[in-house]
């Protein structure tokens, strides 16, 4: 008998203790990013699958779950696909990640929520210009390599 899939709120107590000691570049603790972005998610009218997906955006990324855990998790097969496309790999060009989130469905609105915050100017505004400016324009184009508009 197959196991029922995570809910959300379980994989978001799932997602803040795997990242508990994680801060951000400000940092403040990275579970604020990561409530920041499922309820980006969640205005933005989005599924349950992906604000599941915004909860372990990072997780894979920044090393606080395994891909094999991802892999075996009981979580929808959406939501595994979504985690695995907004997965930065070492030394990837920024235009094949944006290819890859364009590529899977349900992907690109939680990246949207993730710029939204991480461009945040309030969230900006405690980092020194040099990494301001530097991180304003990662950002700008990572948005116009997903055709997101400005904002």
């Amino acid at each position: 008998m197959p196991q029922p899939h995570l809910m959300p709120d379980q994989v978001e107590a799932l997602a803040r203790r795997a990242h508990d000691g994680q801060t951000d570049k400000a940092g403040r603790p990275y579970a604020e990013h990561l409530q920041a972005v499922a309820d980006g998610v969640r205005a933005r009218g989005g599924s349950d699958e992906q604000i599941t997906a915004a909860w372990l955006h990072d997780a894979v990324e920044d090393g606080a779950l395994s891909p094999r855990w991802l892999a075996d998790a009981p979580l929808a097969p959406q939501v595994k696909d979504m985690v695995l496309a907004l997965t930065k790999r070492p030394g990837e060009d920024p235009a094949d990640y944006a290819a890859r989130i364009l590529a899977v469905p349900g992907a690109l609105l939680v990246k949207e929520a993730d710029l939204a915050h991480n461009a945040d100017p309030d969230r900006l505004a405690v980092l020194d210009e040099a990494v301001r400016t530097r991180l304003t324009a990662k950002y700008a184009r990572m948005r116009k390599l997903l055709g997101l508009t400005a904002g």
